[in-house]
């Protein structure tokens, strides 16, 4: 995609470090540089703000990738790309049937009007919901690890969807701030809320859910 595209070495891509390592090893094959820049806190794509303080002179291209069955705000980011003259590429997620959607849909707004003691998913317009994302509140990535054990104990599956940002890997360290990565990183969770699931095992989520919210307490 990126050679095809006239992008190759001695270029610059900017790349979100909260997701999978895919695309920046795709950046790397291509015989370019990934740029890391950080991300929406509530899309979890790239901000087109701090796409904006990473390009340089050398920037060729930008990755977007959508999130969690979440758009990216491909308006604001195309704007960035035109007015420095980038191309602006989209990694998209596989579509679901419109009846599968349809049910997640269901089952979001489900824990939605539900949850509590955790910080749900802004559904805004467009999300498929291939994940539910939540945030776990209290002191980052050791509160948010013992209450995804503490819910597996209780049977409820469930996932650190970006275990560690790209910009921290061996292979991709730099010395870059991206914040609202980092605490992506340390508080989000993801919940079930496959189009498979019964009532009652929403109903098992919500309640093991509830039960350790509201246990997790910000320090001071």
């Amino acid at each position: 995609m990126l050679r095809a595209a006239g992008v190759g070495i001695g270029d610059e891509v900017v790349v979100p470090a909260f997701g999978n390592v895919e695309v920046a090893e795709a950046v790397t094959l291509a015989g370019a540089f990934p740029v890391f820049a950080d991300v929406d806190p509530v899309t979890y794509c790239l901000d087109a703000e701090a796409v904006e303080h990473a390009v340089t002179q050398r920037t060729a291209a930008v990755v977007v990738v959508h999130r969690f069955g979440r758009p990216a705000d491909v308006t604001r980011l195309h704007t960035v790309g035109q007015r420095h003259g980038l191309l602006v590429l989209q990694q998209g997620e596989s579509e679901a049937p419109y009846d599968e959607v349809a049910r997640r849909r269901e089952r979001a707004a489900f824990l939605d009007a539900r949850l509590r003691g955790v910080r749900t998913p802004d559904g805004g317009d467009g999300h498929t919901y291939q994940q539910y994302v939540v945030r776990v509140p209290g002191n980052g990535r050791p509160d948010r690890d013992a209450f995804a054990r503490a819910l597996r104990t209780k049977g409820v599956e469930c996932r650190v969807p970006v275990k560690t940002p790209l910009h921290r890997l061996p292979e991709f360290r730099r010395c870059v701030t991206l914040p609202q990565t980092e605490l992506a990183a340390d508080e989000t969770l993801a919940l079930p809320v496959d189009a498979s699931l019964t009532k009652r095992d929403m109903q098992r989520i919500v309640g093991a859910c509830n039960a350790l919210g509201g246990l997790l307490q910000a320090a001071l």
